[in-house]
């Protein structure tokens, strides 16, 4: 069996969560821990805890304790925590001495994808978590950068709408994706494809709220369609103050859009639309999308041709 599937089938254990519960409470029996001896890990897959969430489960605790054990592991200065941040940080606030914790003997790989799982495992999880923990999880199990897993992406959906040769499709790195994806049983790769990786495209105003969960990802990429920085904060603030729904939303973008269109247009110089398209271009990332740069290649060709037969030198 390779390394790959070995990991596969680690990460199929952990989303099993009775599997799970079960390995960790017969491997490793309830300790008390003195909270000073646990530090927190450099990679957390979790970046974002919602105050009025913390806070309510910080006066839970104070009332009943801590009722689910974190999960930690051995180093040489005491613990480092792998599961279980929002608990440690109440414990930390209310100033606790010792918290309940299973102690595992995890390698950094096995540590840092047991937090990953346990954060997809959360009701509470925002889709853009949802969507850095899968490209985290997927990195990790092909033992790739994120950003080449995103490249993976975009050839494998190239390729699935025959606008490339089928050969990522049948590769063993596809076959563990889809074995990762049937694991976390939420979506397809397609979908994750179509769907929440245009969210980490996402203007900064847009990302920040949706890191926040003060917005669903699909009224967020409903918003993103406004290209006025201005009135897509506007928007963005009326929507989440007034709760508004998809619909509502998708009719604000539709009356700015309506309003665009009757704004009669500036003429521009022929140079400036040659540098408007020169920038447009320039602000691509080629390198995520492959296929599409051979098409531009073409085209470009052609451009160059009908410039050297046209125009003077």
């Amino acid at each position: 069996m390779t390394t790959q599937n070995l990991k596969l089938n680690n990460v199929a254990l952990f989303l099993d969560a009775e599997a799970y519960s079960n390995v960790e409470y017969r491997e490793s029996p309830t300790q008390l821990i003195p909270l000073g001896k646990i530090s927190l890990p450099s990679s957390q897959p979790r970046k974002y805890f919602d105050p009025p969430t913390q806070q309510k489960l910080t006066e839970s605790i104070r009332q009943h304790g801590i009722l689910q054990p974190l999960i930690v592991r051995p180093i040489a200065q005491g613990y480092e925590l792998v599961v279980g941040e929002r608990r440690y940080r109440s414990a930390t606030e209310l100033a606790l001495f010792e918290v309940p914790a299973l102690v595992k003997s995890l390698s950094d790989q096995e540590a840092l994808s047991l937090a990953l799982i346990e954060n997809l495992q959360r009701e509470d999880l925002n889709a853009f978590e949802e969507t850095q923990s899968i490209l985290q999880l997927l990195a990790l199990t092909l033992e790739k950068e994120e950003e080449e897993v995103k490249s993976l992406f975009y050839r494998m959906n190239n390729e699935a709408k025959g606008l490339a040769n089928q050969n990522v499709l049948v590769s063993e790195e596809m076959k563990s994706v889809i074995e990762v994806f049937k694991a976390i049983g939420t979506m397809t790769w397609e979908s994750f494809v179509s769907s929440r990786l245009p969210l980490l495209k996402l203007p900064s105003d847009l990302l920040n709220e949706l890191k926040r969960g003060q917005i669903a990802y699909t009224k967020a990429m409903a918003i993103a369609k406004i290209s006025d920085e201005e009135k897509r904060k506007e928007i963005l603030a009326m929507a989440i103050a007034q709760d508004w729904s998809h619909r509502q939303i998708t009719e604000k973008v539709k009356e700015w859009q309506a309003s665009i269109t009757k704004t009669p247009k500036t003429n521009i110089t022929p140079n400036q639309r040659v540098s408007q398209l020169a920038n447009k271009l320039k602000t691509q990332n080629w390198r995520e999308r492959p296929e599409l740069w051979k098409q531009l290649e073409k085209k470009l060709a052609t451009l160059e041709k009908w410039l050297d037969e046209n125009l003077e030198p």
